[in-house]
């Protein structure tokens, strides 16, 4: 008859409750719960320490770590698009915000030259109206 396979409790393995409970998860996953040793241990509060379940649990978390990575470069890839996308419209809303800022600006200048020239108009118009008082004063006159 085959010896069991070598286990140890887990309070010896100085992981706390959530470490251990994931760690029972991932033994089991990595033995695809085919392993009823894995599952007897793990209802004694043990977990299995022989050379096919230390294989199948690194195996597995070789997978887990490849999976992560892969997970992990495609959302900074991602991320590089998103902020790529953004930079590009920032750039674009700063390059549209001088243009109008510019036309404002233009705009403001038209303002004053016309306001400029209207005083002038005003100016000469009150010149025409004083000149034309005189001339009609003049014109009662003779």
């Amino acid at each position: 008859m085959a010896s069991p396979p070598a286990s140890i409790p887990d309070s010896q393995l100085g992981l706390t409750a959530a470490e251990v409970q994931l760690l029972r998860h991932h033994q089991h996953v990595a033995l695809a719960g085919s392993s009823r040793a894995a599952s007897q241990a793990s209802s004694q509060g043990r977990l299995l320490l022989d050379a096919g379940s230390l294989a199948a649990l690194s195996a597995h978390f070789d997978r887990l770590i490849v999976a992560i990575q892969q997970q992990w470069n495609m959302l900074y890839q991602q991320t590089q698009v998103a902020t790529q996308a953004q930079s590009m419209r920032a750039y674009s809303a700063v390059q549209d915000a001088d243009a109008e800022i510019e036309r404002y600006q233009q705009i403001l200048q038209q303002i004053d030259e016309l306001q400029t020239e209207w005083q002038k108009v005003a100016r000469i118009g009150e010149i025409v109206k004083g000149m034309r008082a005189r001339v009609e004063a003049l014109d009662r006159r003779i």
